[in-house]
């Protein structure tokens, strides 16, 4: 069983940053891999990035490829997204996700655990 729960999220102008935490309950953090989703009104829920159980592989969507930095520390049983150059359309609730395996990365459904999400407003 793994309890994440997410921090950092807030009001943000256009072209600034954030940082979203997701802290994990538990010691086995470090053997599940870790992914960021988000959902706005309205919409389905959007892969955002993921990160292998070492951090030695990271993937991202295509809306955040080259602002948004996924890290994790195993000591500290927490994952990070740096998101920088936001934008009015990133506006949407962040979540963390954990499973065990590399398997459908990109799938929400494919998540066995998830925190409670963090809203992120960017302003225009």
């Amino acid at each position: 069983q793994v309890q994440l729960v997410e921090s950092g999220g807030g009001l943000v102008q256009a072209g600034g940053s954030l940082r979203l935490s997701c802290e994990a309950s538990g010691r086995t953090f470090s053997s599940y891999v870790m992914g960021w989703f988000r959902q706005a009104p309205g919409k389905e829920r959007e892969f955002v990035a993921v990160i292998s159980t070492r951090g030695g592989s990271v993937y991202y969507g295509d809306s955040v490829k080259g602002r948004f930095t996924i890290s994790r520390d195993n000591a500290k049983n927490t994952v990070y997204l740096q998101m920088n150059s936001l934008k009015p359309e990133d506006t949407a609730v962040y979540y963390c996700a954990a499973k065990e395996t590399w398997a459908s990365v990109v799938a929400a459904g494919a998540y066995r655990y998830w925190g409670q999400g963090t809203q992120v407003t960017v302003s225009s």
